[in-house]
């Protein structure tokens, strides 16, 4: 058994403002570097534990370079930087063979009051919705999963998210280290985190099977832009429409190309 894990930092235990998340504010962002890594160490663990023969990380935060690899357990691999291709917080799934994925620190949509860092790619949109639904990088990322045929096993984050990832996959395994209140949090222990992530993640690789993607059979993506000038600018990617002013809209059949739109018009990577 082989898993793949997505690391994002927004939904660490503890995290609530944006300092914690920046490499330049190291004062604010250590702790919390250290927390992620921790979270990442443990679920490798648990995946390990569970008979996994080998995790492949993906740094998935800002610059990429969050995680310290010296912490991780043998066994795990991990990939740092972005490659620039539309997987992007996924690079590498598609390149061998994954039986789980994991997503650990992930965050509510953009405009959820569930976490005081919501957001989805950036901070240059109001709202994103796939088929009609607040679009979180969780969804983004479950879809392309899917798309390659690989269960999503795990997730561990925000209260609102993990809620929202138990309506898409019941199976799933969560864990919610976080309930946003306002531009607050209510957190755990930083310890206890650790070890119900640990042990979800041997949880989730149990039955991992049972996790299955359920993929729409067409997408159709809109993104609320808060700059209307951004919007116009974006609207020139090829099949995409200006909706009104502020809002571009792309479908397709194909997850791939939702991918390659959010690629050039939503991503930052």
């Amino acid at each position: 058994m082989k898993v793949f894990l997505s690391a994002d930092m927004e939904g660490t235990c503890g995290i609530v403002c944006w300092p914690e998340t920046e490499r330049t504010t190291s004062f604010d962002y250590s702790p919390l570097q250290k927390q992620m890594t921790r979270e990442v160490a443990a679920a490798c663990r648990g995946a390990l534990a569970a008979g996994a023969e080998e995790v492949l990380v993906k740094d998935s935060h800002d610059s990429a370079r969050n995680i310290d690899p010296t912490v991780l357990p043998r066994h795990t691999r991990i990939h740092r930087g972005w490659s620039g291709d539309p997987l992007s917080m996924m690079t590498g799934l598609n390149q061998e063979h994954f039986d789980a994925v994991f997503f650990t620190g992930y965050h509510a949509w953009v405009s959820c009051p569930g976490n005081p860092l919501s957001h989805t790619m950036n901070l240059r949109n109001n709202r994103v919705w796939l088929n009609g639904t607040l679009c979180s990088e969780f969804l983004l990322n479950s879809y392309t999963a899917g798309y390659y045929g690989v269960p999503v096993a795990m997730v561990t984050g925000d209260q609102a998210l993990c809620d929202f990832a138990k309506t898409l996959i019941p199976a799933i395994t969560t864990v919610p280290v976080n309930v946003g209140r306002g531009n607050g949090t209510t957190s755990l222990h930083p310890d206890e985190a650790v070890e119900r992530i640990e042990a979800a993640a041997k949880e989730a690789a149990a039955k991992a099977s049972q996790c299955v993607v359920p993929m729409p059979e067409h997408f159709h993506m809109e993104i609320d832009f808060i700059k209307h000038h951004m919007a116009y600018s974006k609207s020139f990617y090829p099949g995409a429409v200006l909706k009104d002013d502020k809002i571009v809209c792309f479908d397709s059949d194909d997850w791939f190309e939702i991918l390659r739109f959010c690629h050039f018009v939503l991503s930052d990577a």
